[in-house]
């Protein structure tokens, strides 16, 4: 097997992985990382959502051997700002609004909120509803107007 190199929540990682397996199963069978959620498996649900160099990406659609040393892959276990806190801005406020039922969607709801967050922040403008629309993370729970009112409030605390 080759082996493959790459940065997952703020460490170096190495694991021996054939280079078309997709980075979910890497990360969920071979690092035991379990924030990353498998769903579909082809792309449309989101419930893998993660971020690969800073922006929403989905594992379940990336073959490990497109990752390179440098690339860092952050799932909601490594998501920044929680080093000497219990919990990020924008889980705080999923608890606060009561986003979650059955909580499986819910860390790539989260990663691409924050992924959204801050893509809005560098272009130095507010969170629009058009914004809101484009996150297509899948809830069959329905929450949708919980995450939208969630994902303001996060906004508002990073």
């Amino acid at each position: 097997m080759p082996e493959h190199t790459f940065r997952l929540n703020g460490e170096h990682v190495t694991v021996d992985a054939a280079d078309d397996e997709r980075l979910l199963w890497v990360l969920r069978d071979i690092l035991g990382v379990n924030g990353p959620k498998y769903g579909c498996g082809i792309n449309v649900c989101k419930a893998c959502t993660s971020h690969l160099n800073g922006k929403a990406a989905n594992p379940c659609a990336i073959p490990v051997g497109d990752l390179r040393p440098a690339d860092e892959v952050t799932t909601i276990e490594g998501l920044p700002a929680t080093v000497g806190k219990d919990l990020h801005p924008m889980q705080q406020a999923w608890l606060d609004h009561d986003v979650v039922q059955c909580g499986y969607c819910q860390p790539g709801q989260i990663m691409a909120a924050v992924a959204l967050v801050r893509r809005v922040a560098a272009e130095g403008r507010e969170i629009t509803d058009d914004d809101l629309d484009g996150i297509r993370n899948i809830c069959r729970c329905g929450t949708y107007t919980r995450i939208r009112e969630a994902i303001e409030t996060g906004a508002q605390s990073m």
